[in-house]
């Protein structure tokens, strides 16, 4: 019966190599893929997004917000503009209210500007300024 096992399979032959079936990593022609589709999937959803309606990221034409003041935790004053007319809106948790609708458009106001480096400050002066005023 040894004898019969012996000669059936050769020493050797039917061996495999640990480790021949798994799966090998993908190169780096792999990654780039992936990482190319993975990048072309996000913009597609983004463009599919923005043209669905109700998507939120277009803004509505003819209604524009002037002007809004802060008034308290969840209150605020907004000054909105609809084709033209700007109404003053109250807002609260209880709801939107109009409180005036404003004859006169309001001034615009000039566009933020950061400062340049002449004018700001330098640090040395700065810190004296805070060392006299605490002592």
């Amino acid at each position: 019966m040894i004898a019969a096992l012996a000669t059936a399979v050769p020493a050797g032959a039917g061996a495999v190599q640990v480790g021949s079936q798994a799966p090998t990593s993908p190169g780096l022609f792999g990654a780039v893929f992936a990482l190319l589709l993975v990048v072309g999937l996000i913009v597609g959803l983004g463009w599919l997004l923005k043209r669905m309606p109700g998507g939120g990221f277009r803004a509505s034409d003819g209604l524009k917000l002037v002007a809004s003041l802060p008034l308290g935790a969840k209150e605020r004053v907004l000054v909105v503009d609809v084709n033209g007319q700007q109404l003053l809106l109250g807002v609260s948790t209880g709801g939107i209210a109009l409180l005036h609708a404003l004859p006169e458009t309001l001034p615009v106001a000039p566009a933020p500007m950061l400062p340049t480096f002449k004018q700001l400050p330098q640090f040395a002066q700065l810190l004296s300024q805070k060392l006299r005023k605490d002592a």
